[in-house]
């Protein structure tokens, strides 16, 4: 989103010079040769040597990969938008040009919503590179005919003064300037923020983030494409007292059923997108100063985008830029509530109702981000990064620590037995299982095994560990490893050699020599961001390589949402591995004396190159049959999530 918004500010500012410092012949010339290059110099794949070799954040690479792959393209097409505009309005001066921004808005609206459901299940990632190609290629030829019918106009027929068109008008000043940059700085910040806070600590569901975006478009869609779809007198207050249900939801939000809250925090995002862009169309200029006005507002939502995705992980340690944007938003909606009854300009006081419902509108406010503040100092650690917020809370019922990420618990200790396995970990699960028949049959040889785990989480595979054992941990979260050898005592207390590898595991894993794991962990997969590069069959040949004979490799498959052993089903069936799937359900382990909590339920599947691998009783309990014809297959160049979306 940051790469995009800044990208969008550049090309609008590129636009807005063209127009205003050239003429029109010479402006066909400058944006001709940009085309030209952008279509010699096209490519979409990125080279190899942009993989990652750390695990440092990996922000400047992200960006760096995009301007070498799809920088120059984008940046021609986000000219296109305020160019045309002002073309249009230089050859029809007579008719609003604002329409055919609402007209864009709706053709991202189109490709947001075609691309996941259409065109990724339908073509692999070459396949899509070809077709984008294809249609760069015929965009240029468009803007190329487009220019050729400007040039040819302006030599035929005499177009509106580029200077004298709207002559009568004022320039804007300062202050419009900056309601301009403020308010599209405010939708962009909600926006990011709400997406953030909403994908973590609310619903961790697959796309969920493609919906407030939809809801950005459709508001630019509705709010410039015509003056009736926004009225101040009705946004203003509708938007405070939603604003104040969200603070409600957030505060009792664990006794508030989920589609509910989705539904507030939904609907009071497009109440705020609608306040800041109704504001946005009910200040938009004269036509002379189209390219000045979208050069704003571009500006203004690049600024949101460095405030929520550099400067707040930097200085919040949670989702705080939210409780900033839900109070800017407040004063907004007031603002324009008061400003549309004309109690703000005149000396007639507001009804009381409306003061009470401000007040009781701020007061909600300050008390969810007092809360905020008191959760962060009731909690042990919380750390924020690239990766999102991680917490380590006390477990009081339990006497146990946790690890949070949102609301997914990636790990729980417990002080009075800190050395028993927990969670998707314990000695019933698959995992435990699998470590349990590899030492049988190592029990000739000392039992000695070497282990590889993707995926560290607290380190609770480490309470497995005996002396002659190797454990070898991949994580790419650095605050992760921190947390884990800082409030955590599975990794000290491991009375095996234990080595943490820091980076992407399967990267680690390309550049490393055959490790010879007797068992290999894949932990990735328990949140909603799926790790898909690890499912694929490239990827699994890079595992087999580091196998011993007789190996297994245990993929940790729980999801609420995703069936992921539809994956695996489909890895085993073409690679030809024997695999065996085993479901613990949740209950308490009144073996070891631990309550329900240490047993959420968990599915694993075990893989191995002979079926006689994973022939033992132990293996037995609890499997899950596959089913081939359900099965899907992933490469680098095909996934798709939509394939194994729970029913």
């Amino acid at each position: 989103m940051l790469f995009f918004q800044i990208l969008l500010f550049v090309g609008y500012l590129y636009s807005h010079l063209l127009t205003s410092k050239l003429s029109i012949s010479r402006q066909t010339i400058v944006h001709s040769l940009l085309l030209l290059g952008t279509l010699a110099m096209l490519q979409i794949f990125p080279d190899p040597q942009w993989k990652p070799a750390n695990g440092d954040s990996p922000t400047l690479r992200i960006l760096g990969l995009l301007s070498v792959t799809a920088g120059l393209p984008y940046f021609v097409l986000s000219t296109n938008g305020p160019l045309l505009l002002r073309w249009f309005s230089l050859l029809r001066p007579d008719a609003s040009p604002h329409r055919l921004y609402a007209l864009s808005n709706s053709g991202s609206l189109l490709a947001l919503l075609s691309y996941p459901l259409l065109f990724e299940p339908a073509l692999s990632l070459p396949g899509q590179a070809n077709l984008w190609t294809s249609g760069f290629v015929v965009f240029a030829l468009c803007c190329a005919i487009s220019m050729l019918y400007v040039r040819v106009t302006s030599r035929t027929q005499p177009l509106a003064d580029s200077q004298n068109i709207d002559s009568g008008s004022v320039a804007p000043g300062l202050s419009t300037l900056l309601q301009w940059f403020g308010l599209a700085c405010l939708a962009s910040v909600m926006l990011i923020a709400e997406t953030n806070q909403i994908c973590q600590d609310v619903a961790v569901v697959p796309f969920l983030w493609i919906l407030p975006l939809a809801l950005y478009l459709v508001s630019f869609i509705l709010c410039f494409e015509s003056e009736r779809w926004y009225a101040r007198r009705w946004f203003g207050p509708v938007t405070a007292a939603l604003l104040l249900a969200l603070c409600w939801v957030q505060t009792f939000g664990l006794h508030v059923h989920l589609a509910l809250q989705l539904l507030v925090w939904f609907v009071t995002l497009f109440a705020v997108f609608m306040l800041c862009h109704g504001e946005l169309a009910r200040l938009r200029p004269q036509p002379r100063y189209l390219t000045l006005f979208y050069l704003t507002i571009s500006g203004g939502g690049a600024c949101g985008g460095l405030i929520t995705a550099l400067i707040a992980p930097a200085v919040f340690p949670g989702f705080w830029e939210h409780h900033a944007g839900i109070l800017l938003s407040a004063l907004l909606a007031l603002f324009v509530w008061f400003h549309d009854r004309t109690w703000i300009l005149s000396i007639r006081r507001p009804p009381l109702l409306a003061l009470i419902n401000s007040i009781l509108l701020l007061a909600a406010i300050i008390t969810v981000f007092a809360a905020s503040i008191g959760e962060y100092t009731r909690s042990i650690a919380t750390v924020r990064n690239f990766y999102g917020v991680l917490e380590v809370e006390e477990f009081d019922p339990e006497d146990a620590v946790i690890l949070k990420h949102g609301r997914i618990v990636h790990g729980l200790q417990f002080h009075q037995m800190p050395s028993v396995p927990t969670m998707y970990y314990g000695y019933k699960t698959g995992v435990g299982r699998a470590i349990t028949v590899l030492r049988e049959r190592k029990a000739a040889n000392n039992g000695k095994l070497r282990v590889g785990l993707v995926g560290l989480g607290i380190g609770t595979l480490a309470a497995y560990g005996k002396p002659e054992d190797f454990m070898e941990f991949y994580e790419i979260n650095p605050n992760v490893i921190k947390l884990a050898k800082q409030y955590f005592t599975f990794l000290s207390n491991c009375k095996s050699r234990v080595e943490i590898v820091k980076g992407d595991a399967r990267l680690s894993l390309e550049n490393q020599q055959p490790q010879q794991f007797d068992l290999l962990v894949l932990d990735a997969f328990s949140g909603d961001a799926i790790p898909t590069h690890l499912l694929t069959a490239e990827a699994f040949q890079s595992f087999r390589r580091h196998m011993a004979p007789n190996g297994i490799i245990a993929v940790h498959i729980s999801n609420i949402h995703l069936n992921l052993q539809r994956v695996t089903d489909g890895i085993s069936a073409v690679t030809g591995l024997a695999s065996v799937t085993i479901h613990n359900p949740s209950e308490a382990d009144t073996d070891s004396g631990l309550p329900l909590i240490s047993n959420p339920g968990s599915r694993w599947v075990l893989m191995a190159e002979e079926p006689s691998t994973l022939k033992h009783s132990l293996l037995e309990q609890n499997a899950v049959p596959s089913s081939p014809q359900n099965a899907v297959f992933w490469t680098d160049h095909f996934t798709n999530l939509i394939q194994i979306l729970n029913n």
